[in-house]
């Protein structure tokens, strides 16, 4: 990575606009940033860091937002930072803009703009700049994937803070641990840790959970077994938990058997009692219903001689329904023959009714004889159906012919029209061809004209441009030289009066028994007094600052005019001596003439189409005229022939109609009026069959009620019973004879009778004996199942702990594999001696590297006395793995980092940032960092300590970096040449860069 320009707008300490040229500020290989405190040396390399990351350095990620813009700046000027640097070989500008609170445009007040940035990439074959995003988290995807680093590895990478580093070689391990955590990326292993603590914990859970499961299932078996079971006093994971709760379940089986042996044989005394009781119960019940039954039947009987008239009355009804029953069939024929006349009657007259007045009077043979009538005379009009439909097909294909013949007559006159027109057409059509050939062919001509006389046009108004700020440059050069010489002559004059009352100013400062710094004297007897015009030494120095001001303006407006006239000289030999408005005339008759050419080449496509299209429809019409020609010839003949069928047709038809407007109608017509005969004609036949049905039903009725001894057929008609009353009377006489039956019955049993004779059951006193004796069977019962339920229960709740244990065995082993890696990671094992965790054994070979890295430049610092070496020790009651020892060759004794110097904790510091920003470097994937910055710690060495530290640091140009320096010590600038200054003011900080002995100029 190489930074190229840094543009600073309204950032931090910096007011307006500042430009940091790293280019020429890298070739030296070693620059200086330097400036007083406050000034913004940081600010610098926050731009940068802000510029790739969006965010500033550590500490100061406070200041983000509207926070990083410049109280210096004015409110229409908005934050910018604008940095050009190249990586993994391309050439890229990232521009970004903060958060902005700005004045309203309209009334008053703020509103915010939101962050924007831009990121673009040059394209050297092309020679401009190409937009690549404008995505905020796009943009910090690519920098980070280009450059391989984070934010923090880049801050510790490539902008070194030292005071960090003396920190770090002063930190203990869990310190160190947490920032090359940070660089080497190592949370991997971290989770890694975590990811053996959760199986752990995971596996643990899984074990104790098939404990608690086997607990569980213990208290089930000892709530089961009562007192017989007695339950380990073990909690889930202690060892021999399993064995005691099985050898605790085996002892209650054996005794709920036990128990379940003597509740079987308490069930069967039991229920030989219930048996005997129950037989007791049965005989005294069989004699209390003997008893009760004999009274019943005494009651029923009395009951019965009451409704004795009653069943005699019924009996006579039911005699006589029985009679007129012999009727019913005669009855029901005749009412079915009535019923079938009157609907014949009702339909012949709705028959009739359809029928003309001539068929009133005819019978049913009439009737017939016509429907075959008007039958035979519809089959003789199938032939005047066909005729009909060929006479329609012979008039639509007629108006067909009129239709083509009419189609083909407006073909011809068309074809005859177009084609009269068509050779002035097609040299019209050529000559506009011709026309935009040669259009095209100038248009190609004026476009290589055009971007030279652009060219010089543009050259042109440069050259006036810069006529016009050459001579605005030369009167400021005037204006600031005038200024520059009276500034001098002011500071010597000031300075003159300044030393011509020196005496008074020193006078001044003289004490009464104090010696005098000039003569040593202690007495003062006539001390010097200050005149009017006397100077102090603030008024000189302010006049000095004046005058170097100055200077600087007048240098300043020097290299503008420098700069202007060069550009001067080169819009002068690109434009010549032509003027600006005849080269501007010149393009313009250029362009527009460029112009009107371009438009009639742009038809050259659409006249040579058209062209073509002429001649394809030309074609066209010739073929349709011809055959129009064939089709008209053709057409004559087929129109004769179609006029003579249809004169015949329409003959034949005439005949077959009648009055009818068409042979359909009259078909439609003779088909209802042989329907409407047919069914006069049925419908006059069932009438006359049903009439004589009829009477025959009165006949065989008045028979039938003579002969079952009823005077006439209306009184065997009342005589009859419906099904619910026959039904009704038919069940009381049952139920008389079926009582009368019973009563006879019940009094003529032996030992109902003999139960009568007998004292009265108590019934009470046998079913409470009976119900002691059940419920002493129901208890023996319950107590064997009961048995019987804790044996099942028992028995299933041990086969599932023994099959818990089985499946739990595979899960005590990983659990143990497991604890066993998760605490040698932590470094919590007492196989792990030096209580090293895996990201920390990781970190200790890091850091190991990063130490031999940086002991090649300490040994060149401290002239070969000290090398860093790593250490695995352990520190009090913390982890080893991450110690830092400093070994000294004077001594050759190996002491801790804390025991060094000021000056040598800075330039240790310093080796061991450069050693840990080669490591990172390789570890990010090789990215080449040709732009280094290190921040402050040079002034606690001495200048044989210095000169070998910048040694070392003018040695990292072999491998083409360049390192900015960025320190208060005034030294530096007599040893640094080439320096960025940060020079601040009550209006906001500026930058001068200097070169090597190149001059300087202020951004």
């Amino acid at each position: 990575m190489r930074l190229h320009r840094l543009d600073i707008t309204a950032f931090g300490p910096f007011g307006g606009s500042q430009t940091v040229d790293f280019d020429e500020l890298s070739a030296a290989g070693l620059f200086l940033l330097h400036g007083p405190t406050g000034a913004g040396k940081t600010s610098v390399l926050d731009a940068v860091c802000y510029a790739l990351y969006g965010s500033v350095p550590g500490a100061r990620q406070s200041g983000q937002g509207t926070a990083l813009r410049s109280d210096h700046a004015a409110p229409s000027t908005r934050t910018e930072i604008r940095l050009e640097l190249t990586v993994a070989g391309r050439r890229l500008e990232i521009t970004r803009q903060p958060p902005w609170e700005r004045p309203k445009k309209r009334g008053i007040g703020k509103t915010l703009d939101k962050a924007q940035s831009w990121l673009r990439e040059y394209d050297g074959p092309a020679g401009a700049w190409k937009d690549l995003s404008r995505s905020h988290q796009e943009i910090g995807e690519e920098i980070t994937q280009l450059l391989g680093m984070s934010r923090e590895q880049f801050c510790q990478v490539v902008l070194l803070p030292q005071g960090d580093f003396a920190r770090f070689l002063r930190a203990d391990a869990e310190a160190r641990g947490k920032l090359l955590g940070r660089l080497f990326d190592t949370h991997r292993f971290a989770e890694v840790e975590k990811r053996l603590a959760e199986r752990r914990r995971a596996a643990e859970t899984q074990v104790r959970e098939g404990d608690a499961a086997l607990l569980a299932d213990a208290h089930r078996m000892q709530q089961a077994a009562g007192e017989a079971m007695e339950l380990p006093e073990l909690a889930p994971g202690e060892p021999g938990l399993a064995e005691a709760v099985l050898s605790a379940a085996a002892v209650a089986r054996s005794t709920a058997r036990e128990q379940l042996t003597i509740t079987h044989c308490g069930l069967g005394a039991a229920e030989s009692a219930q048996a005997a009781a129950e037989r007791a119960l049965a005989d005294v019940r069989e004699v209390d219903r003997l008893q009760r039954r004999f009274a019943q039947a005494h009651e029923r009987a009395a009951l019965l001689e009451e409704r004795a008239d009653g069943y005699r009355q019924a009996q006579a009804r039911m005699e006589r329904a029985r009679k007129a029953e012999a009727v019913a069939p005669a009855l029901e024929l005749r009412e079915a023959a009535e019923a079938e006349h009157r609907r014949a009657a009702e339909a012949e007259t709705r028959a009739r009714g359809q029928l003309p007045a001539s068929f009133a009077d005819a019978g049913a043979p009439g009737l017939a004889a016509a429907a075959r009538r008007a039958a035979e005379e519809l089959g003789g009009l199938d032939s005047a159906r066909r005729a009909e439909q060929r006479l329609a097909e012979l008039v639509a294909e007629r108006v067909e012919l009129d239709g083509e013949e009419r189609s083909d007559e407006d073909v011809l006159q068309e074809a005859e029209s177009w084609l009269a027109g068509w050779q002035e057409t097609r040299a019209g059509l050529q000559q506009a061809v011709e026309s935009a050939q040669e259009a095209a062919t100038r248009a190609e001509q004026l476009a290589v004209q055009r971007e030279p006389a652009r060219k010089r046009l543009a050259a042109a108004r440069q050259r006036d441009q810069f006529a016009r700020d050459t001579d605005d440059a030369q009167q400021r050069v005037i204006d600031a030289t005038d200024l520059a010489l009276k500034a001098r002559a002011d500071w010597l004059d000031v300075k003159e009066r300044r030393l011509n009352g020196i005496a008074a100013e020193l006078a001044a400062q003289l004490t009464d028994g104090e010696p005098c710094a000039v003569c040593g004297g202690t007495e003062h007897p006539a001390p010097a007094r200050k005149d009017a015009g006397h100077v102090d030494r603030e008024s000189e120095e302010r006049a000095l600052t004046a005058s170097q001001q100055a200077d600087e303006q007048r240098a300043e407006a020097e290299g503008r005019l420098a700069f202007v006239q060069r550009a001067l000289a080169a819009a002068q030999g690109e434009a010549g001596d032509a003027s600006t408005e005849e080269l501007a005339l010149q393009a313009e008759d250029l362009e527009r003439e460029y112009a009107e050419v371009r438009t009639l080449a742009s038809a050259l496509h659409t006249v040579t189409e058209r062209l073509r299209q002429a001649e394809r429809e030309r074609e066209q019409r010739l073929t349709a005229q011809q055959e129009a020609a064939v089709r008209t010839a053709t057409r004559g003949a087929r129109r004769d022939a179609l006029d003579r069928e249809r004169t015949t047709l329409e003959a034949e038809l005439a005949e077959a109609r009648g009055a009818a407007g068409s042979v359909a109608a009259r078909a439609a017509q003779l088909e209802r009026q042989a329907a409407l005969l047919t069914d006069a004609a049925d419908s006059a036949r069932v009438a006359e069959d049903t009439a004589q049905r009829l009477k025959d039903a009165d006949a065989r009725l008045a028979d039938a009620a003579f002969r079952a001894g009823f005077d006439t057929p209306q009184a065997a008609a009342a005589a009859l019973l419906d099904a619910a009353a026959h039904r009704d009377l038919q069940h009381r006489l049952d139920a008389w004879q079926a009582e009368e039956a019973a009563v006879r019955a019940v009094l003529a049993e032996a030992d109902t009778a003999e139960a009568a004779r007998q004292p009265s059951a108590d019934v009470v006193a046998a079913e409470r004996a009976a119900a002691d004796a059940g419920r002493r069977v129901r208890e023996a019962a319950s107590a064997l199942d009961a048995a019987a339920r804790r044996c099942a229960e028992l028995d299933r709740l041990s086969a599932r702990s023994a099959t818990g244990l089985r499946r739990l065995a595979p899960l005590r082993e990983e659990y143990d594999r497991v604890a066993r890696l998760s605490a040698l990671a932590a470094g919590t094992s007492a196989d792990n001696d030096r209580k090293m965790r895996l990201e920390s054994y990781v970190l200790a070979a890091r850091l190991e590297q990063v130490a031999a890295a940086a002991t090649v430049r300490l040994q060149r610092m401290s002239s070969g006395r000290y090398t860093l070496v790593h250490s695995d020790d352990r520190a009090g009651r913390g982890r080893s793995g991450l110690g830092l020892h400093v070994v000294d060759a004077w001594t050759g004794r190996e002491r801790d980092t804390a025991t060094l110097s000021g000056g040598e904790t800075f330039f240790a510091s310093l080796a061991l940032a450069l050693g840990l920003a080669d490591v990172v470097t390789d570890e990010a994937g090789g990215v080449r960092l040709d732009t280094l910055f290190i921040d402050e710690g040079f002034g606690s060495l001495d200048d044989q300590t210095l000169d070998e530290v910048l040694d070392v640091l003018d040695s990292l140009r072999e491998r083409d970096r360049s390192v900015g320096i960025v320190s208060h010590v005034a030294d530096l600038r007599r040893r640094v040449h080439t320096q960025l200054e940060v020079v601040k003011g009550r209006t906001g900080s500026v930058l001068k860069q200097r070169g090597n002995g190149s001059g300087s100029g202020e951004g």
